[in-house]
């Protein structure tokens, strides 16, 4: 797999790979990330083609993906330590 470009964002790394017949697309975020895989031949064969594909829409879309990703995992950190507190034996 070898890298082929990136794309500009203000708050996102996005990386362009490029295996074989696969296109892949990675979206990373803090601790979270989004990859898009794409066989060549539809429509995805160079890192223009990619860069059409990000757009608006795209963008939008994968935001919301990210924030309902967050929202897991802070909820199952959350759960997490709480499930972790009732192991203690209470001291008086």
């Amino acid at each position: 797999m070898r890298i082929i470009g990136s794309i500009d964002h203000p708050e996102w790394k996005i990386t362009v790979f490029k295996m074989d017949n696969r296109i892949s697309l990675k979206l990373e975020t803090g601790m979270c990330e989004q990859t898009y895989k794409f066989r060549t031949g539809e429509g995805m064969e160079s890192l223009e083609d990619v860069q059409r594909l990000v757009d608006a829409a795209f963008l939008k879309a994968v935001g919301l993906q990210f924030a309902s990703m967050y929202q897991t995992q802070v909820g199952a950190l959350s759960r997490s330590i709480q499930a972790g507190e009732d192991e203690f034996d209470e001291i008086i």
